[in-house]
């Protein structure tokens, strides 16, 4: 990432086109990898690759370290042998071109990926990856979450909230084959992954991963490690949570609800769970962006029970202490939000890229760190994130004096980078301040795919906070991608030699 101009897409894995009603690692995946490299773009970013639970949510999954098996192509087990073709017609997973219908993945696509392994015969390469054991916990959780009707591990029966009771020992050796359906999930996206990286660094294309800072309190982690890595009592119930103080946005501030880490006690190994955590995302990814990572220098603690985040404290994180050792790593830290001394001290300690927000840029204060003037190199330019309104939508909502402000200080960064300045509509704003992104002197710049094709709200990814059939489940059509789309960013990536 460091001293090489290039750009690339936010695009996640759930929105690419499908027939089947949500974005796969099958062909779209590879056609995509195709546009971006006939593009001159450089970088994949994907939302997190892990499971989604209540929410739907990649970032509140029920794991840290699986796979999401909604990823799965059902073409590929097709060609495989394992499904047949009439079986993936019959199910009818899409209902919707733009939206993903996540109870017909729960309803469906689990029950035809129990199809396929009912007629996985193993062999040699499976069983090495089960006696690897990477994903076991993950199957054992999985497995008795499906036995006790998908509530949360809390609910279970009192003999199985314990991690290796003779109760759960008893259920693992009874239950062999539900847990080996959960070990073949992960098994059969690994491949289909591997394939898919392959291809895109043979093309040029590198991918960016994402993970999220904190883990959900229903996960395999937590059921598993308790107050070994999390501040909770020995019944894993939870003294504090995460969320985020108070602001000009949020009165009562935002309370997440994640069980918060015990640096205290997880220093006592070197951070061995974080550190492998992190190596391990490097198996899949060439690149990874790391959320909320001011919360490595601090971390806002809520009481578990308070209603809302007015009541937390701020509270010491590990620091570089956890990054010494991986200083190396081609690592982008989501720096944005309550911004520092400590975040200032911590970014430049381990030399990471930060963040730099295009949507934040224009708003008449000549200091503002967004603003593309005021960028330096070792950051990663962004339009806008998944959290954010779409650019368009974002324009088309500003109103009076907030209009003449935005324009205004726009025109004055068009003037400094010698970019012609199109106002004169929502769409042609957009593409004005992509031009001034590619313009930047951040090493890297990387557009949210709804931007670039200038949608407005109706395409935002999510809206922070709330839990909707809106959020995490826009997708995009194979029309989308057009050769006015490939000729734009061939243009502005070859004059501002980023390709």
């Amino acid at each position: 990432m460091k001293n090489i101009r290039n750009y690339g897409v936010l695009l996640p894995v759930s929105a690419l086109p499908s027939g089947e009603g949500i974005g796969t690692l099958g062909k779209e995946a590879y056609n995509f990898i195709d546009f971006l490299h006939g593009a001159g773009g450089r970088v994949w970013q994907v939302l997190p690759l892990n499971p989604t639970n209540y929410g739907d949510s990649p970032y509140q999954s029920c794991s840290a370290d699986a796979l999401n098996y909604y990823f799965i192509d059902l073409e590929f087990l097709v060609e495989d042998g394992l499904l047949e073709r009439g079986e993936v017609d019959l199910a009818k997973l899409c209902d919707c071109a733009r939206r993903v219908n996540y109870g017909k993945q729960f309803s469906e696509k689990i029950s035809l990926l129990a199809k396929a392994f009912a007629r996985f015969d193993g062999g040699k390469d499976f069983c090495d990856f089960l006696e690897r054991g990477e994903y076991n916990d993950f199957a054992v959780f999985m497995a008795l979450k499906t036995h006790f009707n998908h509530v949360a591990w809390t609910e279970w029966a009192p003999e199985y909230r314990k991690y290796g009771s003779r109760a759960v020992e008893k259920f693992c050796k009874e239950n062999q084959r539900k847990i080996l359906f959960w070990q073949f999930t992960q098994y059969i996206f690994l491949k289909q992954w591997q394939k898919l990286k392959e291809y895109a660094n043979q093309r040029g294309v590198s991918l960016m991963g994402d993970i999220p800072l904190y883990i959900a309190y229903d996960s395999a982690e937590v059921w598993k490690y308790g107050d070994k890595l999390f501040k909770m009592d020995g019944e894993r119930k939870m003294s504090v949570v995460a969320g985020c103080p108070p602001d000009d946005f949020t009165a009562d501030g935002q309370l997440w609800g994640n069980p918060v880490y015990d640096w205290n006690k997880m220093s006592a190994d070197g951070y061995s769970w974080w550190k492998s955590r992190i190596r391990r995302c490097f198996e899949f990814f060439d690149i990874l962006r790391i959320d909320h990572f001011r919360g490595f220098d601090r971390y806002w603690e809520v009481p578990a029970k308070d209603k809302t985040a007015r009541g937390g404290r701020w509270a010491d994180g590990p620091k570089e202490k956890l990054f010494e050792s991986i200083l190396d790593y081609n690592i982008v830290a989501e720096d944005l939000g309550v911004i520092d001394d400590g975040v200032r001290s911590l970014m430049e300690n381990v030399g990471y890229p930060g963040m730099k927000i295009m949507e934040f840029a224009f708003d008449g204060n000549p200091e503002n760190e967004h603003k593309p003037s005021n960028h330096t190199q070792n950051f990663v330019c962004y339009t806008g994130t998944h959290d954010n309104m779409p650019l368009r939508q974002c324009i088309e909502d500003l109103r009076g004096k907030d209009k003449e402000v935005y324009i205004k200080d726009l025109l004055k960064e068009c003037a400094v980078f010698g970019v012609e300045a199109k106002v004169s509509s929502a769409e042609d704003i957009c593409r004005t301040v992509i031009e001034l992104a590619f313009k930047s002197k951040a090493n890297t710049v990387i557009i949210p795919l709804w931007d670039l094709l200038a949608f407005g709200g109706e395409a935002r990814i999510n809206l922070p906070s709330t839990v909707s059939e809106n959020n995490w489940s826009w997708r995009f059509v194979r029309e989308d991608f057009t050769e006015e789309l490939k000729d734009f960013l061939i243009k502005v990536g070859a004059e501002t030699e980023r390709i």
